[in-house]
C-alpha cells in the first residue's frame, strides 16, 4: 500500500495548530503524531513506522510549513473565463476544463464545485454550453482527475425554459449543489435604480435602447415564475442530498421566503442584517474571498470581513478568483495583512474547508485533518506572510509539488 509521511509540519487541526507528523496510508489519514502523541494511533513514531513495513513509503519534510486540509470551493465561476477569456473567443471545453484543473492545486483547492449558470443571458451561459460542460465534467471525473470535481448549478428563476434542464439534472444526480438566483432589476444585487442597466451595458456591449428591451423582457418573464414549482424542485433536490442555496438575499423576508425551498445556504447576503438573520435561522452564510482580500465588495455591498467579524458568515468561496481563497484565509488569521484579522488560523481555515464540506454534506470524508478522513492535504509556505502551496495531495496522491524559490545569482 502507498504510504506518505509528512514530517515536521505545523498541522492546522480543527481546534488548534500543532507541530506534527502526519501519516497517510492509501487514501486516508492514518495518524497524526504530535510530540505528546495525543493524536497518534500508535504509542510512538517508531512503532508506527514499523507497522508500515512492506509499504512503499514517501517522506515529505514540511520544514515547519503549515499543513492544511485541502480547500473546498463551493462557488466559483472561473471555469467560464477559461472557456471564454475574451468576448467571442470560445475555447474547446475539454481543453478549458483540463487547463483550469491544473491551476487549482496551486491555489490549494482540492475540491471544486464548478459554478455553471443557467439563464443569466451571457453568451457562455447559454443552455447548450452549460449542458455540454455538465456532461463533460461528469464524464471526465469518472476517468481521471487531479482534484475532486463537483457541479454547482446556478439557476436564474426567470429562465422559464431552463426548468426541464434543472429537473433532469436533479433526478439524474448529476449536480451536487443548486442555487436559485434572481438578477432582475429592482432587488438583490440590482436593487439600486439603474444598476442592472449599467452592468448589462458594460458587460454585453449593448446601448441604452437595447438594454431597455432586455429589462422589459426580463421583467415580463419574472412575473411568470411559478414559485410553487420551484419550491417543490428545491425540496426534491434537498431530499436527494443536493444542497440548495438562495443568492444575493437582500432582506430577512427574502431569506424566510427561500427557507421553504429546502435551502441550507445563503450566498452573498447584501447587508449585515440579512446575513445575521440567515445565521440565526440555521443557514450557512457564504461570502467571497476576493471581498476579503480586496478589503470590500466590488459592488459596494456587504463587507465580507465585517460579516465574518460579526459572526454572520461561516463559509468562504473564491467566487471568480481561485487565488483569493487561500490568501483570504491567511488574511483573516492575521498571518498575511493583519488588517483582516478576525479569528485564529483554525477558524479561518475551517471557513474554506470544513464549513463548506458540512454545508455540502461531505464533512465525514473531507474538510479537516482528522484520523480516518480522506487525505486531501496541502503544505503551505509563506513569503512575507503571503501563502503559497508547495505540495498538494488528493486521495493520498501528490498532484502538485513545487520547490522553494531562491534568488538567482550570476556565477563566474
Amino acid at each position: 500500500m502507498r504510504t506518505t509521511i509528512i514530517k515536521n509540519g505545523r498541522a492546522v487541526l480543527p481546534d488548534k495548530v500543532v507541530k506534527a507528523d502526519i501519516v497517510v496510508r492509501g487514501d486516508r489519514i492514518e495518524a497524526i503524531l504530535t510530540e505528546s502523541q495525543e493524536q497518534a494511533t500508535a504509542s510512538n513514531e517508531n512503532h508506527q513506522l514499523q507497522s508500515l513495513s512492506g509499504d512503499a513509503v514517501t517522506v515529505i519534510d514540511a520544514e515547519n510549513r503549515y499543513i492544511l486540509p485541502g480547500l473546498v470551493d463551493i462557488h466559483c465561476d472561473a471555469i467560464e473565463k477559461e472557456v471564454q477569456p475574451r468576448p467571442n473567443t470560445l475555447f474547446p471545453l475539454q481543453m478549458a476544463l483540463i487547463e483550469f484543473e491544473r491551476k487549482l492545486p496551486v491555489h490549494g483547492i482540492t475540491s471544486m464545485y464548478h459554478s455553471l449558470s443557467l439563464g443569466v443571458g451571457l453568451s457562455l451561459r447559454g443552455d447548450h454550453l452549460l449542458t455540454q460542460m455538465v456532461e463533460l465534467i461528469h464524464a471526465y471525473k469518472q476517468r481521471r482527475a487531479m482534484i475532486r470535481h463537483g457541479i454547482h448549478l446556478r439557476y436564474e428563476v426567470s429562465h422559464l425554459a431552463g426548468i426541464p434542464v434543472v429537473e433532469r439534472y436533479v433526478q439524474e444526480g448529476k449536480i451536487d449543489y443548486l442555487s436559485f438566483m434572481d438578477h432582475s432589476p429592482g432587488q438583490g444585487q440590482y436593487k439600486a435604480p439603474g444598476s442592472f442597466e449599467s452592468y448589462v451595458m458594460k458587460n454585453q456591449a449593448v446601448n441604452r435602447e437595447e438594454v431597455q428591451q432586455i429589462v422589459e423582457e426580463l421583467l415580463t418573464r419574472q412575473q411568470l415564475v411559478d414559485w410553487n414549482h420551484l419550491e417543490r424542485l428545491g425540496k426534491l433536490a434537498a431530499q436527494k442530498g443536493i444542497s440548495v442555496a438562495s443568492h444575493d438575499d437582500d432582506s430577512p423576508e427574502r431569506v424566510d421566503h427561500f427557507l421553504g425551498f429546502g435551502v441550507n445556504i445563503s450566498e452573498f447576503p447584501m447587508n449585515l442584517q440579512t446575513a445575521e438573520h440567515a445565521m440565526r435561522k440555521g443557514l450557512h452564510v457564504c461570502v467571497g474571498a476576493p471581498n476579503v482580500v480586496r478589503g470590500g465588495s466590488h459592488d459596494k455591498n456587504l463587507s465580507a470581513i465585517a460579516a465574518i467579524g460579526a459572526g454572520a458568515a461561516n463559509i468562504l468561496c473564491s467566487d471568480y478568483h481561485p487565488a483569493s481563497l487561500l490568501a483570504a484565509v491567511f488574511k483573516l488569521s492575521g498571518l498575511y495583512d493583519s488588517s483582516g484579522l478576525t479569528q485564529g488560523l483554525p477558524e479561518a481555515v475551517a471557513m474554506a474547508s470544513l464549513n463548506p464540506a458540512k454545508a455540502l454534506g461531505v464533512d465525514k470524508q473531507l474538510g479537516s485533518i482528522e484520523i480516518g478522513k480522506k487525505s486531501d492535504l496541502i503544505i503551505v509556505d509563506t513569503f512575507d506572510g503571503y501563502p503559497m502551496v508547495s505540495t498538494a495531495l488528493v486521495n493520498g496522491t501528490i498532484v502538485y509539488e513545487s520547490s522553494a524559490y531562491y534568488p538567482l545569482h550570476e556565477t563566474n
